[in-house]
This record gives C-alpha cells, structure tokens and sequence, in this order.
C-alpha cells in the first residue's frame, strides 16, 4: 500500500509538469483531436522517462546496499528543490513551442517536459518499485493532468501554470524526504 502511495504521489508530481505545460497550451485554444494528440504524446514521455530511470535504477539498487534509499529519496528531494527554484524564477512572458504545427515540435515539447523525470524514475527504482504499476499509475495520472490542463488553459490565467510547477516541486521534495527516511 505505501508503495502504491508514492507512485501516485510521483504520478501527480510528475504529471503537473504536463498540466502546466498543457495550461499554457490550451489558453492559446486547440482543437479536439490536437488536445488528444498532446495528452497521448505527453503521457508517454512522461511514463516512459520515469520507467526507463526505473529499470536502471532497480539494476543499480543492490550494489547500493542500504544507502539506496538515501540516494534515492536525495535524487527526488532535489529534483523537486530544483523545480521549485525555477518555478519561482519564471517570468510573465514565458512562451510555450507552438505544438499544432507539427508532430516534430510536439514530440520535442513532451520530451523537453519529461527529461528530468528520468532522475524521479531512478529514485523509485531504488525502492524496488513495480514496473507494470509504475506505467499504469504514472501514465494515466500524466494524461488525465494534460487534459485536464488543456481545457483549464482553455478557461483560466496563466498564473494557474506557475503555481502547478511550485506544487510539483514541493511534492517531490517532500517525497524524496519520505523516501529518504523509509517513512513511504
């Protein structure tokens, strides 16, 4: 059950990249079969980034012994340090890559979005963490916040942006803090 719980937490945690990314998308407006195509390619980059640190860091983890918990619980705590730094440090005049002009730019965008979360896969792969629960629970969580993005972006301030990425931030922190001292 705790292992379930952290993946959840790291499936929102992850997927709130998606969501701001997709608000800032969406208040530009997009069209139906555009929103489906963003969530698809942002729901696969942000599971297959985190799986692949995963596997890697499930082979790495026995020859880490007992510090693979600190090392991984560490790795998530500052990689949400370091998205919540720079959350804090954006500016009103952020610019997102026009994504409907192409499938080139859009397949660059959910990449760019999710190469840190190769470090997040790494952490839980520390953990021993399931494989196959991983995928389902991260890649329907990174879904579900990329539409649910693009249609807010459809209906809201972009400040609705910066604050996703503050709340991811901090809920990796918190964690890798958890992680760190076995407590999830």
């Amino acid at each position: 059950m705790r292992n379930f719980i952290t993946l959840i937490l790291v499936g929102t945690s992850v997927g709130l990249g998606n969501f701001a990314a997709s608000v800032a998308i969406g208040l530009g407006g997009v069209s139906k079969s555009l929103r489906l195509r963003i969530a698809l390619v942002f729901g696969l980059f942000e599971t297959g980034m985190p799986i692949i640190g995963l596997v890697i860091g499930n082979n790495i983890a026995g020859k880490l012994g007992g510090n693979a918990n600190l090392i991984g619980g560490a790795l998530l705590g500052l990689t949400g340090f370091y998205l919540t730094a720079s959350s804090l440090r954006k500016t009103e005049n952020k610019t997102v890559a026009d994504v409907s002009k192409g499938w080139g730019r859009l397949i660059i965008a959910g990449l760019s979005l999710s190469i840190d979360n190769l470090i997040v896969g790494f952490g839980l792969g520390t953990r021993h963490q399931s494989l196959w629960l991983a995928v389902i629970v991260i890649g329907v969580t990174s879904v579900c916040l990329s539409l649910l993005g693009l249609e807010l972006g459809r209906r809201l301030s972009s400040k609705v942006e910066q604050y996703s990425d503050l709340a991811s931030g901090l809920v990796l922190i918190l964690v890798g803090l958890f992680i760190g001292f076995k407590v999830l």
